[in-house]
């Protein structure tokens, strides 16, 4: 595998629309911006001053583009990116049972590596620096899965949160494990990863009725007593939401709130449905919602109250979620999904509007991260993590709106540049880190041995490459 490659050191962006997401939503256009090793050293507008451009080392030429913070694509599965296509059509509780836990059960450290890459990367063409994946594949025989999937991270050198997943009671067996046992493999894996500057570990409860009560209690005490947060699937679907209230009279939300889970360390994936009260709770206790759209879509599981959360001051974050739900990891069509969603929902064309969506996948993510003064923003002294996306395309000219173009009409084939503290990941549309063709191809091989072992019939596609 090569090395990432080395810091740029003193980079200036120029001539191009920077985008900065900040407080006032400034716009630069054109614009330049200046990184210095791993951080943003200044915004402006027009051309640099001389003495930025006589003390930068290297110079990238955005004309035609617009720059623009990296997005946090705030939940996936990364392992899922082996599923692609194979439960179209099934609803989520049919899609566990009859696709997800079949291969789940098979899938060793390197095929987890393998997917993770894949998935990495694919996050990177799309314009997402940061990804927060939730981890719940612990296979009874192999605890070395997490510790692959964060070296595919560190290979690829994009900046992971690894939402360690558990559940411990209503699942697959297989794949269950009480809390003691989540607690210890989680500090052996923060243990091995604690030095490293762009991957970070928190826990994660998986679904409210794959959770029993003291477990939760246990692994909130463990991460409180870390310092991290806590990530968790929250009212995806009507039918969970009634099986929380047959067993314990409780929605989602409610539930959470009596275990003292609520705080702004919690991020709850989902959130579709949820009712007054709970939209009340999650405000009062500061927590983050992450929004999942095209993922919500694809399996029919609602549309969430994104408008009345956030005229609460809710953080809503984006995510594609994983990609046997969506299936793509594409924060593009995340952008896009999430404001149509929302007009045709409310029938009211001004619903969301796309610097709203733009702020969400931007400045949402990063307090979804868990980096809110971080990243999510063009400002100096923030991490140098930058997309460049070309708007000179048939698709995008020309550019009345910047925000317009990037939610409306941009795509991963538009991204061109991709930065990550202060590393060029993706030149002039080429990964500097990884042979993605031979990358691809691994990859296939790896799914022909978890879904041959896992006897579930799949007529994978031979791609000529």
């Amino acid at each position: 595998m090569p090395a990432l490659p080395p810091r740029l050191g003193r980079v200036l962006i120029e001539g191009g629309v920077v985008v900065t997401v900040d407080d006032d939503f400034t716009v630069h256009d054109p614009g330049w911006l200046q990184i210095s090793a791993d951080r943003i050293a200044a915004v402006g507008s027009g051309a640099p001053p001389p003495e930025v451009r006589q003390s930068v080392e290297h110079v990238i030429d955005a004309a035609g583009a617009a720059v623009m913070p990296g997005m946090v694509n705030a939940h996936t599965h990364l392992f899922q990116t082996l599923f692609r296509g194979l439960a179209d059509d099934k609803s989520l509780l049919d899609w566990l049972r009859d696709c997800i836990w079949p291969g789940a059960v098979h899938l060793d450290s390197e095929s987890a590596r393998l997917a993770a890459l894949v998935g990495l990367v694919e996050n990177l063409r799309s314009g997402a620096t940061s990804v927060v994946d939730h981890q719940y594949v612990h296979p009874e025989d192999n605890d070395g899965v997490d510790d692959a999937v964060c070296r595919a991270a560190d290979e690829v050198g994009i900046r992971f949160l690894l939402a360690r997943g558990w559940a411990d009671r209503n699942y697959e067996p297989r794949l269950s494990e009480d809390a003691d046992v989540v607690v210890e493999r989680t500090r052996r894996l923060r243990r091995t990863w604690r030095d490293h500057d762009r991957i970070r570990i928190e826990l994660a409860p998986l679904i409210p009725w794959g959770c029993s009560d003291q477990a939760m209690r246990t692994t909130l005490a463990q991460a409180r007593q870390w310092g991290v947060g806590t990530h968790v699937h929250c009212a995806e679907t009507a039918a969970e939401v009634a099986m929380s209230l047959d067993e314990r009279g409780l929605r989602h939300v409610e539930w959470l709130e009596q275990l003292g889970a609520l705080g702004p360390d919690l991020q709850l994936a989902h959130s579709v449905w949820l009712d007054d009260h709970e939209v009340d709770l999650i405000a009062e206790h500061g927590a983050v919602v992450v929004h999942c759209p095209v993922s919500n879509m694809y399996l029919a599981s609602g549309v969430a109250r994104v408008l009345d959360m956030r005229a609460r001051g809710i953080p809503v974050a984006l995510a594609t979620d994983g990609p046997g739900s969506n299936n793509r990891q594409d924060m593009f069509e995340v952008l896009k999904t999430a404001v149509l969603l929302q007009k045709i929902h409310h029938l009211d064309a001004r619903a969301l509007q796309p610097e709203n969506a733009l702020s969400m996948a931007c400045r949402d993510g990063a307090r979804a991260f868990g980096l809110p003064d971080e990243i999510g923003a063009l400002e100096a002294g923030r991490k140098a993590d930058v997309v460049i996306v070309n708007l000179d395309t048939v698709f995008a000219a020309p550019v009345h709106r910047p925000a317009s173009a990037l939610v409306f009409c941009s795509s991963p084939a538009d991204v061109t540049h991709v930065i990550v503290d202060g590393r060029l990941l993706i030149d002039n549309r080429e990964l500097t880190m990884i042979d993605e063709r031979a990358l691809l191809t691994e990859a296939g091989d790896a799914a022909r041995r978890v879904f041959t072992r896992a006897g579930v019939e799949s007529r994978l596609t031979e791609v000529r490459r």
